[in-house]
């Protein structure tokens, strides 16, 4: 399977941010661990969602012919703007979520 370069940038923040964080505590600099949590966090996030993209594409590819292009379209905006298609899908969830709640 071919690694998204969210899940691969995702990776190498995460490892920054370990390194970070144990210097920060070897050095007994607050700022420099906290620093390496938020990149640590950041980097686990950038990684899982380039493992839900890494699953779409696969997905893709076993869909019926005629979608599969706009579907490629789709998964290939979320590549390039990650923020904005997570905040469209948080969106869309709470849309949903309140149309669910008037019935």
């Amino acid at each position: 399977m071919i690694m998204t370069d969210q899940r691969i940038e995702g990776a190498a923040t995460e490892m920054k941010g370990k390194a970070q964080g144990g210097l920060g505590r070897l050095t007994g600099d607050g700022k420099l661990q906290a620093e390496g949590k938020l990149n640590e966090f950041k980097g686990k996030a950038q990684n899982a969602y380039g493992r839900v993209i890494d699953g779409l594409d696969g997905m893709v590819d076993k869909a019926p012919a005629d979608l599969r292009d706009p579907a490629r379209k789709g998964l290939d905006f979320a590549r390039r703007k990650p923020l904005l298609t997570t905040g469209i899908i948080a969106g869309a969830a709470v849309l949903l979520g309140a149309l669910g709640r008037r019935r």
